[in-house]
C-alpha cells in the first residue's frame, strides 16, 4: 500500500508492506552490507555501511539498463530492529534527502515495514516512490530465499 501527500514541506509518500520474515532478518537485510548488496541493485563490492547515528554509507547502484551511479549518505537515527532514518546526499543541496524505514514485529514472525520520504518536487517523489517499490519487491524476494 502506498499513499502520497503534498504539504508545505514538500511532496511525501509512504509505502507499507508485510514481509514473511522476522524483524531481525529484515533489519539485517537493511544494515549488513553483504546482505544489502544482494537485494538493493548495488554493484558487487560497492556497499559500505557504518550503521550508527552519524555513520556513513555508500553504494553504487546499477540501473536495469546497466548504468551505474554512486550514492552516499549518513544515518540520522538508528534504533535496532525498529527504525532507520537514512540520509542520501543530493548534489547541489545542503541537506540530505531523508528516508525513514520503520519495522514492527507481527504475529507468526512477520514484519510490517513502512518506508516514508519527503521530496522537493512531485517528479522527485514519483521517482523515489517507484524506486522504493522496486526495492521492496526485491527485498521480499531476497528474504524468501535467505530464510
Amino acid at each position: 500500500m502506498t499513499t502520497e501527500q503534498t504539504t508545505a514541506e514538500g511532496f511525501s509518500y509512504t509505502s507499507e508492506r508485510t514481509l514473511e520474515s522476522p524483524v531481525a532478518a529484515v533489519w539485517r537485510a537493511w544494515t549488513v552490507a553483504e546482505s544489502y548488496a544482494q537485494w538493493s541493485y548495488a554493484a558487487p563490492g560497492s556497499v559500505e555501511m557504518d550503521v550508527r547515528p552519524g555513520g556513513t554509507w555508500k553504494a553504487t547502484m546499477v540501473t536495469p539498463d546497466g548504468g551505474q551511479f554512486p550514492l552516499t549518505g549518513s544515518y540520522s537515527e538508528v534504533d535496532e530492529n525498529r527504525r532507520l532514518v537514512i540520509g542520501m546526499d543530493v548534489p547541489g543541496k545542503n541537506d540530505p534527502a531523508l528516508m525513514t524505514v520503520e519495522l514492527a514485529e507481527q504475529s507468526d514472525h512477520r514484519t510490517r515495514i513502512v518506508v516514508a520520504q519527503t521530496c522537493d518536487t512531485a517528479d522527485e517523489r514519483d521517482m523515489a516512490e517507484q524506486g522504493t517499490g522496486m526495492l521492496l519487491e526485491s527485498l521480499t524476494t531476497f528474504l524468501k530465499t535467505a530464510n
